[in-house]
């Protein structure tokens, strides 16, 4: 018996730049000899995620004006045809579908193609994705971020973007990209010399040759990495669970804040992150959930921070440590501004606490101890004082005595960020701030960027982390991709629930591992 919908299929549009539909002739239109039809492609390809246990997001993005249209089959077998929203120039041509009541454990096909308003169908494109099962079963995940940061772009002579490929060969369920999905501060040029003499050459369009400011430059930033065939191939065959950072903006941005920077001619930060929160939006298979006026622009945007259920033995919590913050000041003081914000800090207290989930896994786009490089501008929660919590700490510090003293266990967190790959084992023994249960912080990236110097010595103390692995750029020089210092994380959990970690360079070398045995879950709190 095949498995069918539930009654409720969203629809999510997402939004747009105007540009020539790039359409291509398919045939004679009955009665007007020699007009041809035209067939709406998928320039950018098609892409699902946040893939739970009985739902997904499909999106795609048409070559011109169109209404989505899905066929979803599972096992050779189609299930049903939904019709989706209509893509246009206000979305960027892009267009969200969440499908609801899908059954756990299951492989699916979708064929994702848009319909020009004279009916004329759309060459269609596939993704697959399995939904997580609801009893122990084994699942596998790869996380990374910083895609095409500091000028190094898709440089083809080298084979494009390779490191997605590397993550697509390990046949993940899913891939968790923590943050920097773009660097819209950031120009890209056509070549730009190593320190090492040799010449990077990019691909290049339009949008990439200036910092992003409009919204039609933000959508140019997103549109660019889906030039690359590996980053295509990955998102067809593995779902994304989409995190945001501060280059979707600007480097280090909060609210409030105005740009000294001679590049913009829009200085307000709070202007351009709603233009880039927009786009990064619409070009990511998220679903829009609890609606909340940004102010600005008229454009309504969603909460982003969220638990994806992954089944039995997997609960993933995605913050958001950019859009709650408060100024990036010293931090170092009392009553200093946080950067989750209290509802959040509740919202992740709360969720993670009801978890029956074997392992909780926290993505964080920010890691907890490693500093910022300027100590007046601490953007991440550390700030360089190995004593009690201080500045955004206090919030971190509440956190993890929550789960404690809610008997939680098996908490691991991953990142992304710095530039580097690197495992810390946070334990009370070796902390200022004691009261919280030990864990584990796992650091991996760039995906595509300049790879930067490890910080394993200035780490903030305050919660005790130790350095068990770490690698990065030790050469004194930069780094361009060129180099192999790329990186991505794999975590695997087997059907007994052990959780296997590793790190890998871009090529898909395998450069530390170690296995996590869970502990007992604590009976669930009346």
């Amino acid at each position: 018996m095949g498995t069918q919908l539930g009654r409720r299929t969203a629809l999510l549009a997402g939004v747009a730049i105007g540009g020539t539909p790039g359409l291509v002739a398919y045939g004679v239109r009955r009665g007007s000899p020699g007009l041809l039809r035209q067939r709406l492609e998928l320039p950018s390809g098609a892409r699902s995620g946040e893939v739970t246990t009985d739902s997904a997001v499909l999106w795609g993005r048409a070559s011109g004006d169109g209404r989505m249209s899905v066929r979803l089959s599972s096992n050779g077998r189609l299930l049903r045809t939904v019709r989706g929203p209509w893509a246009d120039e206000r979305s960027d041509h892009t267009a969200r579908l969440l499908l609801d009541g899908l059954a756990p454990g299951r492989e699916y096909a979708a064929d994702i193609s848009f319909t020009a308003a004279d009916g004329t169908a759309g060459r269609p494109g596939r993704v697959t994705f399995s939904t997580a099962a609801v009893h122990p079963a084994p699942t596998s995940f790869v996380w990374s971020g910083d895609t095409c940061g500091q000028g190094w772009g898709i440089n083809e002579q080298l084979g494009g973007l390779t490191t997605y490929r590397a993550m697509h060969e390990t046949r993940p369920d899913f891939f968790i990209h923590c943050g920097d999905t773009i660097y819209a501060d950031i120009e890209i040029p056509t070549s730009q010399e190593e320190d090492t003499g040799d010449v990077w050459h990019n691909v290049v369009t339009e949008e990439v040759s200036k910092v992003a400011e409009t919204l039609a430059e933000f959508r140019g930033r997103h549109r660019y990495p889906l030039l690359d065939q590996h980053v295509r191939a990955l998102y067809a065959e593995v779902p994304t669970i989409s995190q945001w950072d501060d280059h979707e903006t600007m480097n280090n941005w909060y609210p409030g804040e105005r740009v000294d920077d001679d590049r913009y001619s829009e200085r307000r930060c709070d202007v351009l992150a709603a233009r880039g929160r927009r786009a990064w939006q619409e070009y990511q298979p998220v679903p829009v959930r609890r609606l909340v006026d940004r102010g600005g622009d008229g454009f309504a945007t969603s909460r982003i921070h969220r638990r994806v259920p992954r089944g039995a033995h997997l609960d993933v919590f995605c913050l958001d440590m950019r859009s709650y913050r408060g100024p990036n000041g010293p931090s170092t003081g009392p009553g200093q501004p946080g950067i989750l914000g209290p509802d959040q800090e509740r919202w992740l207290i709360d969720e993670v606490s009801r978890s029956r989930a074997t392992w909780k896994v926290i993505s964080a786009d920010l890691p907890l101890s490693i500093p910022s490089n300027w100590a007046d501008d601490r953007d991440g929660p550390s700030n360089g004082d190995p004593g009690a919590p201080s500045g955004r700490e206090p919030e971190i510090a509440r956190v993890l005595s929550a789960f404690k003293r809610n008997g939680v266990r098996n908490v691991v967190w991953i990142t992304a960020d710095v530039h580097y790959t690197a495992a810390h084992r946070y334990h009370p023994e070796r902390a200022a701030y004691a009261d919280f249960d030990p864990f584990w912080e796992f650091v991996s990236g760039p995906l595509a960027a300049e790879t930067f110097p490890r910080k394993d010595g200035i780490l903030d103390r305050t919660f005790g982390p130790e350095v068990v692995f770490s690698k990065g750029n030790d050469s004194g020089r930069r780094q361009s991709p060129r180099d192999g210092n790329q990186f991505f994380g794999h975590v695997a959990i087997d059907r007994s629930g052990l959780l296997t970690v590793t790190l890998h360079d871009g090529s898909g070398v395998a450069l530390w591992t170690t296995d996590l045995e869970p502990e007992p879950l604590s009976p669930p709190s009346r």
